[in-house]
């Protein structure tokens, strides 16, 4: 039974465990709309900032909150919000964010029921805030099946810095090398080359295969695809 060497899985939320698009799009076409009547400017200005076409309902590749924080959100919306203080801008950021429903890119309880029968201790490290992950995941019925959910307010510099992975790691008791980071943007795979992991990308993100290649261990279409990759079908 092959494992490729592994003894857990790390991954990250959002565009791998859920389907980005499908999943903020239609969140962040909303919230962009009220906050433009509310403060008294376009929406197509505040959605230019973040890089997504209101037309499309699609997220520029280059879009700064695809794999950024709500700070970083926050920092790429203030300019064109002078009347919103950025700490109230944040905390309504991640107050809406909880609420965003999230669309799984493949069955997920299944998938981690599977994994964790061959003995894998799973983790969740995005940069999406500990609350809402936490949320996310109960409602898609599957937070228990994580030994550790970590978010860029957990403690730890946010991806692309190893720091969240090293500290799963820590937590968890387990060798970096033993543990593979699979996410959908460079930033996870960045943080999991600096941490010593083994990298997979998937292609439920915004990011396409060419630019996640010569960085990844293994390119997957989605996360369902990780039990034939570890040889445990």
């Amino acid at each position: 039974m092959a494992l490729n060497g592994l003894d857990a899985i790390l991954f990250d939320k959002d565009g791998t465990l859920f389907d980005f698009t499908a999943s903020w799009a239609g969140w962040t076409d909303r919230l962009l709309r009220h906050m433009a009547t509310g403060q008294g400017v376009s929406a197509e200005t505040l959605a230019a900032a973040v890089g997504f076409d209101l037309q499309t309902g699609r997220f520029a590749p280059d879009s700064g909150v695809i794999a950024g924080t709500v700070d970083d959100c926050a920092d790429l919306l203030q300019p064109h919000l002078p009347n919103m203080a950025r700490q109230d801008l944040i905390a309504h950021l991640n107050a809406t964010a909880t609420e965003a429903p999230m669309v799984p890119a493949t069955p997920l309880a299944p998938l981690f029921d599977q994994l964790r029968s061959h003995g894998l201790a799973l983790g969740v490290a995005t940069n999406d805030s500990e609350t809402a992950a936490r949320a996310h995941l109960t409602r898609a019925g599957v937070l228990e099946r994580f030994t550790q959910v970590l978010g860029y307010d957990s403690g730890y510099t946010p991806k692309p810095a190893p720091d969240m992975l090293l500290g799963f790691a820590a937590r968890t008791g387990l060798r970096p090398a033993r543990i593979a980071m699979v996410g959908d943007s460079l930033h996870d795979l960045h943080a999991g080359r600096a941490a010593g992991m083994q990298t997979i990308a998937v292609l439920t993100g915004a990011a396409d295969a060419r630019s996640l290649a010569p960085h990844a261990d293994a390119i997957l279409p989605d996360i369902g695809h990780l039990p034939r990759w570890l040889q445990i079908l």
